[in-house]
Order: C-alpha cells, then sequence, then structure tokens
C-alpha cells in the first residue's frame, strides 16, 4: 500500500518547498520476497545510464502457461517492491512474466530517489527488458501504480519510442497533478484547511502526469480508479482520463487507494483489455463481472421434461 500523499503535501509544508525528493518515501527493509506468494522468482541487477545499481525481481509465467506478454511494473511512493507486490502476484499464473522494479534509494537500490534522476531508473528497466531473451517476440504492458504511473506517462511522453514498444498502458489509481492531490490533503486538515491554495503552490507540479497526457499516442491506455480512493480523488484521476488521447478505457473501482487487483473482478477486467486493448470498453455497472468461461450448457434431463 502506498504512503499517502497527504503525507507528502504535510512534509512539504515542513520542509523546502519544490523539493522533488518529497514526493518519495522510500523504505530500505525489504520483509518479504515473492516467495512469500509460492511465486518463482529471481533476483535482477540493473544498471543504469549514471551507474546507479537497482535491485529488481523478475517472475517468470507459471510452468505450464503459454506466456502472453511481459509486464513492467512501476510502484507507488512508499516502502519498496515488497510492500507492492499485491499488485502483481497473479499475473504470472495467467502467462504474463513481471519485471518488478525498485527505483533509486528503494528497498536494495541504490542512490536517493530525486527527479529527473528516477526517470533513468525507468529507462533502464526498458533497456533490460530488450535485452533479455525471455521477452523478445512477446508483447510488452506497462502497469504503473499511483506516482508509478504518474512518472511512467511523463517518461513516456519524454520518450515516445519507448510508448511504441508498448503493447498496451494500464494506470492505476494514477495522480492527474500532484499540485491538487496535495491541495486535496491540505484540505482535508483542519491545522492547514485555511491555507490550502498557498500551501498547494509549494508541492512540485512541473512533472504531472497530466502535463504530458496529451502528448502520448499510439497504446491504448486502461485507466483503473476507486470511488473510495481517499488519496487520490476520483475527479483528480478522471481529469488525466480526459487528456489521454484514444484509445483510451476509464474503469470505476471499489476499494482503497491501489488495492484494485486484490479483487479477482478487477484482475479479469485487465486480462480482457489485454486480450484485445484496440477494442475493450470496460464493464458497464461496477456490479458486471465478466464472464471469461463459455456459457454453460443446459443438463439433460433424463426424464425428458423441460
Amino acid at each position: 500500500m502506498n504512503v499517502r500523499f497527504k503525507a507528502v503535501a504535510v512534509a512539504l509544508l515542513l520542509a523546502l518547498g519544490g523539493c522533488s525528493s518529497l514526493l518519495f518515501y522510500p523504505s530500505p527493509d525489504v520483509a518479504i520476497t515473492p516467495k512469500r506468494a509460492k511465486l518463482e522468482y529471481r533476483d535482477v541487477s540493473i544498471t543504469t545510464a549514471d551507474g546507479v545499481k537497482l535491485a529488481g525481481w523478475w517472475l517468470p509465467a507459471k510452468p505450464g502457461v503459454p506466456v502472453k506478454g511481459t509486464v513492467l511494473h512501476l510502484h507507488g511512493n512508499g516502502g519498496n517492491m515488497a510492500w507492492h507486490l499485491g499488485g502483481t502476484f497473479w499475473l504470472p499464473k495467467q502467462g504474463y512474466q513481471v519485471l518488478m522494479l525498485d527505483y533509486r534509494g528503494y528497498g536494495h537500490s541504490a542512490g536517493d530517489p530525486t527527479l529527473p534522476e528516477v526517470y533513468r531508473d525507468i529507462d533502464a528497466a526498458f533497456t533490460w527488458l530488450e535485452q533479455a531473451p525471455e521477452t523478445q517476440g512477446k508483447p510488452l504492458i506497462l502497469l504503473g501504480q499511483s506516482l508509478g504511473g504518474a512518472l511512467a506517462v511523463h517518461y513516456l511522453a519524454e520518450h515516445p519510442q519507448r510508448l511504441h514498444q508498448l503493447n498496451a498502458l494500464v494506470l492505476d489509481g494514477v495522480p492527474a497533478s500532484y499540485r491538487q492531490v496535495g491541495r486535496y490533503a491540505l484540505s482535508n486538515a483542519w491545522l492547514t484547511w485555511p491555507l490550502q491554495v498557498p500551501l498547494s503552490w509549494l508541492v512540485p507540479d512541473g512533472d504531472s502526469a497530466i502535463r504530458a497526457m496529451p502528448r502520448l499516442s499510439g497504446a491504448p491506455v486502461l485507466f483503473f480508479h476507486s470511488i473510495d480512493d481517499t488519496i487520490v480523488p476520483l475527479d483528480n484521476g478522471l481529469s488525466l482520463y480526459k487528456a489521454a488521447r484514444p484509445p483510451k478505457v476509464f474503469q470505476l473501482t471499489r476499494g482503497n487507494h491501489v488495492e484494485t487487483f486484490g479483487d479477482p473482478t478487477w484482475r479479469e477486467v485487465m486480462l480482457r483489455f489485454l486480450d484485445d486493448p484496440q477494442h475493450f470498453s470496460g464493464l458497464r455497472r461496477l456490479a458486471e463481472v465478466p464472464n471469461s468461461d463459455p456459457p454453460a450448457q443446459p443438463a439433460s434431463n433424463s426424464q425428458g421434461k423441460p
């Protein structure tokens, strides 16, 4: 689960305004590995263009399951990979191999997380995937959750050649504007409510996804956003969807911030999208559950009755 953007906004109030490093809240303690989820995995080491060594996990598709594609997972602003395994644990069973990445300063990755340096981490992950023999000839999908999605949008706008490598882009609970999310957090605290507007201007917003989203074209985008999200409000996520070019899908969900894939319904939605990114239109109603199996045939009646 991500550390709340509210905490970041309050930190911005108390510390240096406009410092991009305050968007990040890393932890060096990698408490679990994918083994806890009974997943096969291997540790990978990725070196960035500026020489920083990053830690990652490679999750292969479950043995015996045909490989459908590769997912690059970019997690949110809190903790490290271990905190965000809930976003990817289910994919290997469905035939998707996964590269999970810890940005610099997170987990066992060296360095300190700052902008624009973190974009080099994403670039290094793409380079690693280009060279990995397991990924050759397989569709590439980027899954960005919360801050990870915002970083991905900005990075892809600056590196359109990477966007063209993607078969699809999935964004989950992604903030359109860091500043707007900071203002929202400040408005929910009685101490900062009167000054929410001027204080929100301390939040760095130049790299916010809303500025880069209109520049992305080509890869279909699936947006997940929960109507219950108290970290990144729904209207913030919806504004990012509106700024995107088609083909795009906006899927309303329920539940806490980026806990989307704890619910099998939303896992099935993502799988359906990946099966046909150009034409999938999402669920019409929150109560609608996608049917992945063919309709059951009526059982025969031994007595010949209807």
